[in-house]
């Protein structure tokens, strides 16, 4: 995919210049267009977006913060690559709040929001006839971020958002990588949603919720030996 092409539909997304850059270049690193290691040139990522320097810069530095983008001494700005132990570390922790917050949440959600997640479910399901590992880990997003949402405690909230901006990076790989995961994962959705339209109790909600990230991890560092390289 070239920069080119990618522009068109970034540049109408609205906001603040700061903003849309930030949103462009994120996109760029978690769509592949900007792999591991690629270097992050200002002025030509200014330019492709039709802004300053400064908006870009900015948002180098957002991404910084997010663990996506690595200062190197003597190359500058580097899209940051992949970890496997930070990966481990990002999904055990993830593991643990997101389960928390969608238990939490769980009480909350009602037959409009189930609604919402079975469609974005089942969109995933068709996506698995003809698979696109990014469009389905961003419908996977879509899904885990209805169950979450409407998370009471905010500190909790924060940590699941900052969770999945480690993640970004990784989002496309992952599925890429064990596509095989993906059928299960969709049913392993299906079965949070029953426990949750049931008003199952907390601990269950929470320890299904965990299970299904930590199946993930473990089919992603059951093949990092091979992927990873």
């Amino acid at each position: 995919m070239t920069e080119s092409a990618v522009v068109v539909h970034e540049e109408a997304k609205p906001g603040s210049k700061s903003e849309q850059a930030y949103a462009a270049v994120k996109a760029r690193i978690v769509n592949g267009t900007y792999s591991p290691g690629y270097r992050l040139v200002l002025a030509r990522i200014a330019h492709s977006l039709g802004v300053s320097v400064v908006p870009v810069r900015e948002a180098i530095r957002r991404l910084e913060a997010e663990g996506l983008v690595t200062f190197e001494r003597n190359v500058g700005a580097t899209v940051s690559g992949i970890d496997p132990t930070e990966y481990l570390y990002t999904m055990q922790t993830l593991s643990i709040v997101e389960g928390a917050a969608t238990a939490l949440s769980a009480p909350l959600i009602d037959s409009v929001a189930i609604g919402r997640a079975r469609a974005v479910n089942e969109e995933m399901r068709e996506c698995l006839e003809h698979f696109n590992p990014d469009r389905f880990t961003a419908l996977n997003q879509d899904f885990h971020g209805i169950l979450f949402e409407h998370c009471p405690n905010p500190h909790i909230l924060d940590l699941v958002h900052r969770g999945w901006n480690r993640l970004a990076a990784l989002r496309s790989s992952t599925f890429r990588f064990v596509p095989g995961r993906a059928q299960e994962s969709v049913l392993e959705h299906e079965l949070l949603l029953h426990l949750i339209e049931t008003n199952a109790d907390a601990d269950a909600i929470e320890h299904e919720a965990r299970r299904h990230r930590a199946a993930t991890l473990e089919a992603y560092l059951a093949q990092a030996p091979t992927t990873t390289q």
